[in-house]
């Protein structure tokens, strides 16, 4: 006897339709074909047990599990329920009513029976509302995750003999929890707040303007200043989540083994902050099994890189495309697929080898040579897609002791944040896939970021006299805006475009260093 139930397959942040079809008929032995790895073969094992410990029996005939499509490798355990049930129906054990047409079947089974929780199930869910399937049936640790997706039915089950029960009866185990629309975002919680942050007026003015325009930012400055700290607080004033965001957000994790839990859906910015020894991989996702990396889990959110200067050169460098594009793709010999990874980033850093250089009272020990290794450890093509070089300061004792009022919290910082990203979502409303002004396409800069004439001319001499791209024009020209933003300005202004060239430190820096340098080769 043939019989098909419907599962799953995950690719990228998709899932896929997979047919389990289970014949039970003359002959011996058990196989499974389909490209099935080594999880999904085990999955026998599993599934024989289980079966037999609920009073059912193996067929002592030939079966054979064809997973269709065979072209896709199949990988996970999230098999186990529909072969199960596959060789239960193609046995003659079990009683259909008619239901397994109409519903997704997935869950990793245990040699009890019980069922546990998988990844990908909000992924499963959206594939049934395309499919235009009656519902899913799920491990209920995964329940809740699934009913963001509204229109269809949710069956959370612990036990394969629930699974038996609904199918061969009208038993109803829906699960009736609040879909995505029910679901609000939440504020920032148990996030250090900015009214603790003595000083540093210019580095809290810079995130402000990043988290206005999600833009990138790069936080330079000696040891000890706080370069962390002030990073640690940009989550408390970033705006809340759209809906659309937390259901992107969310599949994200779950495809990741993240939210396995049962917590729900993701309802703030994800703050994700890797150690300086990640490898390129675990950034930008991949491996044998490919899965997602830190860009990925940030995205609506931050990455934030801290001691930028630890991570290896190929790290770095696997940022650049992610950032342009604001997704991630990885190819392998037999595969390829594609991870959204729309994030801010966020890195600190200190201006040299010893951490000293530019400090107002201590001496750098770094030799010319070692600082200009230093400084190349960034490319120029990475340093131009950070909108915001801000320089963080030491701030005199003197000044802590005698600051008598309290710094600005960052519920207040928030409001504004909140205010200038609504202007924003009127300004892009129409534009697929933008919400900032830092994802505003370069076709739209003429549209929205017009100078007058005096400000024209002083943004050509500072991009003349600093040497800067056409990327680094375009990104300072974002900036302005954001700023502007800001300030309630309609139009860009001169007062704007110099804050966003003031931004610019590491390449007046840079540029201050190179002519140091041939000034004085050419004395030599």
């Amino acid at each position: 006897m043939l019989t098909k139930i419907t599962g799953s397959h995950l690719h990228g942040v998709e899932a896929f339709p997979i047919s389990v079809e289970v014949y039970v008929g003359n002959g011996l032995g058990y196989s499974i074909t389909g490209q099935p790895d080594d999880i999904v073969r085990e999955s026998l094992t599993r599934v024989e047990i289980a079966i037999k410990s609920m009073g059912f029996h193996m067929p002592r005939q030939k079966l054979s599990i064809n997973l269709s499509p065979a072209y896709i490798r199949k990988t996970g355990a999230g098999y186990d329920v529909p072969i199960a049930v596959g060789i239960l129906k193609a046995s003659g054990q079990l009683d259909d009513l008619g239901k397994l047409n109409d519903y997704l079947l997935a869950g990793e089974l245990g040699l009890d029976g019980s069922i546990y929780p998988i990844p990908g199930t909000l992924c499963m869910a959206e594939l049934a509302v395309k499919d235009r399937l009656r519902g899913i049936v799920i491990p209920e640790g995964n329940a809740q995750e699934a009913c963001l997706m509204a229109g269809i039915e949710i069956y959370g089950v612990n036990h394969l003999k629930q699974v038996l029960q609904f199918i061969r009866s009208d038993v109803d185990i829906a699960i009736n929890l609040p879909s995505l629309l029910a679901w609000q975002p939440s504020e920032p919680a148990d996030i250090p707040d900015f009214r603790e942050v003595r000083g540093q007026y210019r580095v809290k003015r810079g995130l402000e303007v990043a988290a206005a325009g999600g833009h990138n930012s790069l936080i330079i400055g000696p040891p000890g200043v706080g370069k962390t700290m002030l990073a640690s607080r940009l989550p408390s004033i970033l705006p809340p989540m759209t809906s659309q965001e937390m259901l992107e957000t969310t599949k994200i994790y779950s495809i990741s083994g993240q939210n396995l839990s049962g917590a729900g859906p993701v309802t703030e910015r994800p703050f994700r902050n890797p150690h300086h020894t990640a490898s390129a991989i675990s950034l930008i996702g991949g491996g044998s099994v490919p899965h997602p990396g830190e860009i990925s889990l940030a995205h609506n959110g931050v990455l934030f890189l801290d001691e930028f200067y630890e991570f290896s050169r190929m790290a770095i460098e696997t940022l650049r495309q992610p950032m342009e594009e604001g997704k991630v793709r990885i190819a392998r010999a037999k595969m390829s697929l594609e991870y959204p990874a729309d994030f801010m980033l966020v890195v600190a850093m200190n201006p040299c080898f010893c951490g000293y250089f530019g400090h107002p009272t201590r001496k750098c020990s770094c030799s010319r040579r070692a600082l200009e290794y230093y400084r190349r450890k960034i490319a120029g093509p990475l340093l131009d897609r950070i909108d915001l070089h801000i320089e963080a300061e030491p701030v005199p004792l003197s000044e802590l002791a005698e600051e008598q009022e309290e710094s600005e919290c960052s519920a207040v910082i928030r409001q504004r944040v909140i205010q200038a990203r609504e202007v924003q979502d009127r300004r892009y409303y129409k534009v697929k896939g933008v919400s900032c002004n830092a994802r505003m396409p370069d076709k739209e800069i003429s549209n929205y970021c017009r100078l007058d004439p005096i400000a024209r001319r002083f943004l050509f001499k500072q991009m003349e006299k600093l040497q800067l791209s056409v990327r680094a024009y375009s990104r300072i020209l974002k900036l302005g805006r954001t700023i502007a933003d800001l300030a309630g300005s309609k139009e860009v202004e001169l007062e704007h475009v110099a804050e966003a060239v003031s931004f610019r430190g590491l390449d007046r820096a840079v540029q201050l260093e190179n002519k140091r340098y041939h000034r004085d080769k050419d004395s030599g």
